[in-house]
């Protein structure tokens, strides 16, 4: 499986967490995430990520391309609802790909949960 990892800036603490809690499951998959946060993750679990860009870069739009190619699986994108902040990336183009193409996409570590309870 082919799964991508995003987080707005104030969410980069939770999808590492997240990604501690899970590393087991993660990396028997091929991972992919926007630059800051594949190198946080990576730092803190050894997790071996393929990183593009970073969001404001267009790293998530390197991950809609690889949606629309359909090398995605599965998009993790913790992001803040309450205060993102306008150099963090879009998540509205990644949503629409991700029901254009019908893959998963968790906003939320208990939606992503759930996605990683499902995938075993």
């Amino acid at each position: 499986m082919r799964i991508a990892l995003i987080a707005h800036d104030k969410k980069k603490k939770d999808i590492i967490a997240f990604a501690r809690e899970y590393q087991e499951f993660l990396k028997q998959h091929t991972l992919y995430a926007t630059g800051t946060t594949g190198r946080m993750i990576m730092e803190q679990t050894g997790l071996n990520i393929n990183c593009f860009k970073s969001g404001p870069l267009g790293g998530d739009q390197e991950i809609g391309a690889k949606v629309a190619k359909e090398e995605i699986d599965m998009v993790i994108f913790f992001r803040d609802p309450l205060s993102a902040q306008p150099h963090e990336p879009d998540i509205n183009a990644l949503f629409r790909l991700c029901d254009v193409y019908e893959v998963p996409l968790a906003t939320n570590k208990n939606t992503a949960a759930m996605l990683m309870k499902g995938s075993i």
